[in-house]
């Protein structure tokens, strides 16, 4: 195959995915089952992997990591390296190679293609193989963000889609984005699911201000949500409320999707929206909304029912507030 395909821009594509495992490995590791699917984002480089639910378990694209720690972008390259590598490794009789796995993930041409994987124990043997600061910086980043609070908050958000948490008529008021924040932050911050009683500020904006909190919210509540436009608008005003002191995109991002799915029986694939446009639109959308609607708007979805949407659309929720 000399045509080439980048596996670094699959958002676009990536809704498209149905997992087809192909092959599984030794009882000493990871079995795959069809499970679902997530994109990881080292120096805004994507990492796919695959989890198993039954072993707690994610598996993650080789040639995405070869990609990451060779500074590389170019498909062809990053496959070449990798068979040169792992040809080695088998002259060496290295066992990583046979603990490599194959199955189908989605590449940014919307197909899947069989690609080799590794669990986490892997991954860390693979990068050793790569005698360089970026793959110590990797480790440090691949090792530790499992274990932050966002690493663990995202776990919890996940398992939201099955939980049911909110009543149908409590979407869309300040009860509802309470529960969501207490369900994703419960346990890691002490003032999960609280109203906060502090100014807070970012990037030089003030959010509303606590003494007079308790009544913008009250006004953010009633807002009409019948139309798109509405609930933009409700939503732009939520994020100048800013109610809680951390967490606030996560948990109004998730939301905005209920009140979306409730009223227009649409929701938004976080995908399709740029990091970077949708933080600048955000940042504007105070004093003119347009931006984040055209971004909105562009995004929606019917597939309000579809598992792989929600959980792409928590991998960007929180890729959107890393540093």
């Amino acid at each position: 195959m000399n045509k080439k395909r980048s596996p670094f821009t699959i958002a676009s594509a990536i809704a498209k995915q149905c997992v087809q495992l192909t092959s599984a490995v030794g009882n000493n590791r990871c079995k795959p089952s069809l499970q679902k699917t997530s994109i990881r984002f080292f120096d805004d480089k994507e990492l796919r992997a695959i989890w198993d639910e039954a072993r707690s378990c994610w598996y993650f694209s080789v040639i995405d990591i070869v990609a990451i720690l060779n500074e590389e972008s170019d498909y062809t390259k990053v496959r070449n390296y990798w068979k040169y590598l792992k040809n080695k490794l088998k002259k060496e009789n290295n066992e990583l190679v046979s603990a490599t796995n194959q199955l189908k993930m989605l590449s940014a041409d919307g197909k899947n293609y069989l690609t080799d994987t590794l669990d986490s124990n892997g991954i860390i043997e693979l990068a050793k193989h790569f005698p360089n600061n970026r793959a110590m910086k990797f480790l440090d980043w691949f090792l530790y963000s499992e274990s932050t609070i966002d690493g663990q908050s995202k776990k919890k958000a996940y398992v939201f889609f099955e939980s049911n948490l909110i009543d149908e008529n409590d979407i869309g008021t300040i009860k509802a984005l309470q529960q969501i924040h207490a369900y994703i932050f419960g346990g890691l911050y002490d003032f999960a699911g609280k109203i906060r009683d502090q100014n807070i500020s970012k990037g030089g904006f003030k959010f509303a201000i606590v003494q007079f909190l308790d009544n913008t919210l009250k006004n953010i509540e009633k807002m009409p949500e019948s139309t798109f436009d509405e609930i933009a608008d409700k939503y732009v005003e939520m994020n100048i409320a800013h109610p809680f002191m951390e967490g606030n995109g996560r948990s109004t991002r998730i939301w905005l999707d209920l009140i979306f799915k409730k009223r227009l029986k649409k929701c938004v694939d976080w995908s399709k929206i740029n990091k970077n446009d949708y933080l600048n639109a955000m940042i504007v959308s105070h004093a003119d909304s347009a931006l984040i609607k055209k971004l909105l708007k562009n995004a929606l979805t019917n597939k309000i029912n579809n598992r792989e949407i929600f959980m792409k659309g928590i991998d960007y929720s929180y890729y959107y507030e890393e540093e």
